[in-house]
């Protein structure tokens, strides 16, 4: 790697520009633009996420101390003013950052391909994470009478550690109606939160032959038609049952699996909904633990995206943001592969946002950095098996 380069220049070197401007060809973003093009402004917004800049001003500011370094750092010569940036958010196709944010999630995933689980399927963990935001700036983003806030529905790849697919809505929308916006695929394996008990929804990841482990609600009602005997430890009960509630049942009008299980370290018990008949009642419990891996991405990207007024107030501002964050963090986890670099993504992001304009080549910078002195972003979650 060319020692000239800045930090910030070498991670973007692995960006697709000729991909990123087919997209903005196709939604006219260049158009009439003389200085600040979609790709400066691409540039700036992931500085000003990977660096960890709280606001619009802050982020100016930032680039105007480093004014020298900004040609070189791919985002223009010319100084930025903050109503620029604003606008550009603003009028700017947002669909031109999010299907480039679609193109590197799809990228990522394919080049970080591994089998952990080895269950002849992906495995994925659905959530959602909210932002909050000011209803009298925003006011679309309507959430309680005096709140407002967007959610951002992440489909996340537990084996590659990147989302797989994401959709954005008002604070308002529950969980489980973002669910038949999931692009299910046969074979597959998602998990789910106690929040998305939707047993049309579920029905349907049944019917397309994928599978499903979901966290039971304590007033779901059944009837155990078939139990399973020599339960191994920490197991309680293992049942196929028929759900009773009327309404229920002709929504999943075929059986389940209910898994009762008992968290040592926690001590405390959980219920599992599955139509997995075919994994053991650990390997169900293994899944869901495994879900806390969305909680860690939710985690920095709550950290990294400041939607304030300042960054443009409308919806398309909002959305062009949360895509070029999640273009940022595929980006680190692209290269954390190709460098082969071993330490967790959250390493690597909390390294490079105090490195960006070191001009070091990327291959030292990790080679020379004692991590041991940089503690993981979510120390706290890391203990236990279940929240």
């Amino acid at each position: 790697m060319n020692i000239s380069k800045y930090v910030f220049s070498q991670l973007t070197s692995f960006l697709n520009r000729s991909q990123f401007n087919d997209y903005v060809r196709k939604y006219h973003g260049d158009r009439y633009v003389k200085h600040f093009t979609c790709w400066n402004q691409l540039l700036a917004l992931m500085f000003g996420q990977l660096s960890n800049r709280e606001s619009l001003r802050d982020l100016i500011v930032a680039l105007e101390a480093h004014r020298s370094k900004c040609y070189h750092l791919g985002i223009g010569s010319k100084p930025i003013a903050r109503t620029t940036f604003a606008r550009a958010n603003q009028v700017r196709d947002y669909r031109i950052f999010e299907d480039f944010a679609f193109y590197m999630m799809d990228l990522s995933r394919k080049k970080r391909v591994v089998d952990i689980f080895k269950l002849g399927g992906n495995v994925y963990a659905f959530d959602s994470t909210t932002i909050p935001l000011c209803l009298s700036v925003f006011w679309w983003a309507k959430f309680r009478k005096r709140k407002g806030g967007v959610k951002i529905h992440f489909l996340y790849d537990l084996e590659t550690s990147v989302p797989a697919f994401f959709h954005v809505t008002t604070a308002s929308v529950h969980d489980s109606k973002v669910m038949k916006f999931i692009p299910y695929e046969a074979g597959s394996y998602y998990v789910f939160d106690r929040g998305y008990n939707a047993f049309k929804e579920l029905y349907k990841i049944h019917q397309t032959e994928s599978f499903f482990v979901v966290r039971a609600k304590k007033n779901l009602q059944y009837k155990c038609f078939k139990w399973r005997r020599r339960l191994p430890k920490n197991v309680l009960s293992d049942a196929e049952i028929v759900l009773v509630d009327a309404n229920s049942k002709k929504k999943y009008p075929d059986k389940l699996r209910l898994i009762k299980f008992h968290d040592e370290e926690q001590d405390r018990d959980f219920a599992f909904l599955t139509n997995a008949t075919h994994l053991t009642a650990l390997e169900i419990a293994n899944l869901y633990k495994n879900r806390r891996q969305i909680e860690l991405f939710h985690k920095w990207l709550k950290q990294h995206l400041k939607i304030k007024k300042f960054w443009g107030v409308t919806e398309n501002a909002v959305r062009i943001q949360i895509s070029a964050a999640i273009i940022a963090y595929c980006l680190v986890a692209i290269v954390q592969h190709e460098m082969r670099i071993e330490r967790s993504t959250y390493e690597v992001l909390q390294i490079l946002s105090i490195s960006l304009t070191d001009k070091t080549p990327l291959r030292d910078l990790f080679d020379k950095t004692n991590f041991s002195d940089v503690k993981e972003l979510l120390d706290p979650l890391i203990p236990g098996l279940f929240d």
